[in-house]
């Protein structure tokens, strides 16, 4: 049996959204310890990763929560393998391979030959970006543990803030502020794009992930950014993602650009006067020329 917080951290569904889904759909449906908390079983954790493999390829999760395990695994089963060639998919195995030994270095190792032969953009667009896609179906099906995919994830987040770190030239403007709201844990994609940036020898301050929205404005502000990038994923609640952008928008004046990325822009089909919405990490680095070209810089 696993706590609320454990499946949070297994699935990356938050625990508001596992609340709000046991109220609205009956499912997840824990039973309850002696101190009367959550406690679910393998077989609900099993679904929830289901569930949001497929929500993170673009299905809504009212289609999907109160289905059983046997039409969710057909579902995931029916799933297109997403924008990668045949042949680098199948390239992606060595990798796969790599975190099943847990043979961290040899992952370490591989990751920086390609980085050194392709450039840090090259890198993160057709390296990264594709091999993320591929461990996370690896994870949803099961062929990797959670702890595999949390290995890599770190792994790549050590390479890439190195690489970063050792970039030491940055102009002036813009000013790139980055975060996530709260709730959004992951921060891979923040980093991401810090390093198509930085190889832009853009400015970037991070402030990591799970920023409240009054802190975001009070950083904005001090940091002096030109823009604020936000990003979040599949899994993040649409409304929550829709008030929080709103309300940055209304906060921040209107010479202060506002980012949002990530796959729930996918769904989300209005977003707020004010906003530039990416769906695609490639979209970036043409955004800033678009950015400095209007303002002058």
């Amino acid at each position: 049996m696993l706590t609320i917080s454990q499946v949070e951290r297994d699935t990356g569904l938050s625990k508001d959204t596992l609340r709000i889904w046991e109220r609205r759909y009956g499912f997840p449906n824990p039973a309850r310890d002696a101190n009367g908390e959550r406690q679910y079983d393998a077989s609900q954790l099993q679904r929830l990763r289901l569930i949001k493999r497929l929500i993170d390829s673009g299905k809504r999760p009212g289609k999907l929560v109160g289905r059983p395990l046997a039409e969710l695994s057909k579902l995931s089963a029916e799933q297109p393998p997403g924008a990668i060639a045949p042949n680098a998919r199948e390239a992606h195995g060595e990798f796969i391979e790599m975190l099943k030994s847990r043979d961290t270095e040899a992952l370490q190792q591989r990751l920086s030959q390609i980085l050194m032969r392709k450039g840090l953009q090259q890198f993160v667009l057709t390296t990264l970006a594709p091999l993320n896609t591929t461990i996370g179906e690896a994870w949803g099906r099961g062929d990797i543990a959670t702890f595999d995919e949390h290995l890599y994830t770190e792994q790549v987040q050590s390479l890439m803030r190195t690489v970063i770190q050792g970039i030491s030239h940055r102009s002036d403007s813009p000013r790139v502020m980055l975060t996530t709201l709260p709730q959004e844990q992951h921060g891979l994609g923040l980093l991401m794009v810090e390093s198509l940036l930085a190889a832009e020898n853009i400015y970037c301050v991070s402030l990591g992930t799970q920023t409240p929205v009054q802190d975001v404005v009070a950083a904005a502000k001090a940091l002096r950014a030109d823009i604020v990038a936000l990003s979040f994923s599949a899994s993040f609640s649409l409304r929550a993602a829709i008030a929080g952008i709103a309300t940055l928008r209304r906060e921040f004046s209107p010479a202060t650009a506002l980012w949002a990325g990530g796959r729930l822009m996918v769904r989300m089909k209005q977003i707020p006067p004010g906003v530039t919405r990416f769906t695609a990490l490639d979209e970036v680095v043409p955004a800033i020329s678009a950015w400095r070209a209007k303002s002058g810089a």
